[in-house]
């Protein structure tokens, strides 16, 4: 048994305020001691380094250890956030940190833990009144006027995960945190992590309760993003909240807009960190969606609205010959997008990530606005100058930029119910309207492949392979360009991200997942008609697979 290992393990259990994880650890501590091998490597894996703190914050499975999320990993990223936030600070006032959380376990004792060791830091630190969706959390960082905000959440990860997500004020606007902020506060994590055993951190209770008008101010503002059109009462429509903590706050959205109750999805209406109905809480997987679909088909909706557990996402479904379908995250984005065009009034930049469908610069060309193609993340997307819309294909639309500089789950609902009852009011629907965007700014087709891996290293030799062999063909497509983002390119920071130009107006995107342990290739085509466009990308998707399946 490696000694170095043992040691290292039982300063942490030394450290530990949370009994479970106490127990956790002694008793893997006491089964390596007697020779036991899973034990071992179990451990092992538990302090395999820390999990890392960067511009997602920090995300990963609960339990003990430096690589998993617990009441010590928080407490050090707290202390050490403190710390750089005390650094940047000016002369006049102590520096403002809102703190939120949602559903997931120990989501509510992370946040307390560290608005307590915030306030113990000499911050002002304002802790959310209840669990609140993401979004309340980024409109609060605006409203309030505060330095910095974190929200305690995984979003639409694992049941067993939980994660930090950090914001900055000030000159960042409430968007969530890039380099070389994330590397600053990660120095400062570990230097409080190398010097200072939790127990020892100071902590105080003097710190703020948001009062409840704040949640009242981001329901009036979110309403006001899409007030109910006329005949707007008569839609027939389901919401689901993804056992997240989304259904009080919407609920409340949809009603000062204007629109009819929903049906809920009552087995997934409630915050539930265990998610029972569902095997991975993601809009976006398989099977995630059936029981709303189910409850459609039921109450003969016309619509079906979900958000992810944290509701900083979107899904939409829609009924269709064969049955009931999620639209995929570009179709939701473009169709948002084409709004948002129209109001902007010839102002404003239209931005999405790399990955994203090339659609969205059609449109902007078509309204002659400004159009930004980002990295991947809401923290580049909300950044684009001259802002009025982004998006990403992952389900993530900022519709209202001057009050939330983050993806919001629940201002993109309003905006996509705004446009289901207008075209419902002339006898169409969405699909309608998707026909009608094909029209005008051309047929657009996009998939995704997503390879998931049980070890990392899996992706870094893919990507090492594609980058030392480009591939001259995908399939039966030529490929005419390969473009390295590793470097950086485009004027955007460098990025673990291949494009592949195809032949024939088409193109793939291969990075691997920033929240995730997959490879993700996006594959988008430009089609003569939506039967066109659906062949090509049929064609595009065998080759890609093929050459992916080589790789491995």
């Amino acid at each position: 048994m490696d000694e170095n290992l043992l040691a290292r393990a039982r300063a942490w259990l030394a450290q530990d305020p949370d009994g479970a994880t106490r127990d956790e650890l002694s008793g893997l501590i006491e089964k390596a001691e007697a020779g036991d091998a899973d034990a071992a490597a179990d451990l092992a894996d538990r302090f395999a380094g820390r999990l890392a703190f960067g511009t997602a914050g920090l995300r990963g499975r609960l339990g003990a250890g430096s690589n998993r999320m617990n009441r010590v990993l928080v407490a050090q990223a707290a202390a050490g956030f403190a710390a750089y936030l005390n650094e940047k600070a000016g002369p006049d006032a102590p520096p403002a940190v809102v703190i939120g959380y949602d559903g997931r376990r120990n989501s509510q004792v992370f946040a307390s833990d560290s608005a307590e060791l915030f306030a113990g830091a000499g911050l002002r630190a304002i802790l959310l009144p209840r669990l609140l969706p993401t979004p309340v959390l980024a409109f609060a960082v605006r409203h309030l006027g505060a330095d910095a905000g974190v929200m305690v959440t995984a979003s639409h990860n694992p049941p067993d995960d939980n994660g930090y997500k950090v914001y900055l004020g000030g000159p960042d606007h409430g968007s969530q945190i890039v380099s070389p902020a994330d590397a600053e506060i990660a120095a400062h994590i570990q230097r409080i992590a190398d010097g200072h055993p939790v127990s020892e951190l100071p902590r105080s209770a003097g710190y703020e309760t948001a009062p409840e008008s704040l949640i009242d101010d981001y329901i009036a503002a979110t309403a006001a993003v899409a007030p109910a059109p006329d005949g707007a009462d008569g839609l027939r429509w389901v919401y689901t909240a993804m056992h997240g903590v989304g259904w009080q706050t919407a609920r409340r959205v949809f009603e000062a807009a204007g629109y009819a109750a929903p049906t809920p999805v009552q087995a997934q209406i409630e915050p539930d960190g265990t998610f029972p109905t569902v095997a991975f809480p993601n809009p976006e997987e398989p099977g995630a969606m059936d029981l709303a679909f189910q409850t459609a088909r039921d109450a003969d909706a016309e619509l079906v609205i979900a958000n992810d557990p944290d509701a900083d996402r979107l899904a939409v479904g829609i009924p269709t010959p064969d049955g009931w379908r999620r639209l995929t995250g570009n179709e939701v984005g473009l169709l948002l997008g084409w709004r948002a065009a129209r109001d902007a009034s010839g102002h404003g930049t239209l931005a999405c990530s790399l990955v994203s469908s090339p659609g969205l610069e059609a449109v902007a060309r078509h309204y002659g606005l400004e159009f930004a193609a980002t990295l991947t993340g809401f923290k580049w997307i909300s950044r684009a100058p001259d802002l009025v819309y982004g998006y990403e294909e992952a389900l993530g639309y900022l519709v209202d930029p001057d009050v939330v500089r983050d993806k919001d789950g629940i201002s993109a609902a309003v905006a996509m119910l705004q446009l289901a009852c207008e075209a419902r009011a002339q006898g169409r629907t969405l699909a309608d309207l998707l026909d009608e965007f094909a029209d005008t700014f051309g047929a657009f087709a996009s998939d995704q492949i997503s390879l998931r891996v049980d070890d990392l290293s899996v992706i870094g030799r893919i990507m090492a392979a594609l980058r030392a062999d480009p591939p001259t063909r995908v399939g039966e497509l030529e490929v005419s360009a390969v473009e390295d983002f590793a470097d950086g390119r485009d004027g955007l920071p460098p990025a673990d991200v291949l494009r592949l130009r195809v032949a024939g107006d088409a193109r793939v995107l291969v990075r691997p997942s920033g929240t995730e342990p997959k490879l993700k290739a996006y594959l988008d085509v430009r089609g003569e008609s939506a039967q066109d466009a659906a062949s090509r990308l049929a064609a595009l998707r065998d080759g890609v697979q093929a050459l992916l399946d080589g790789l491995q």
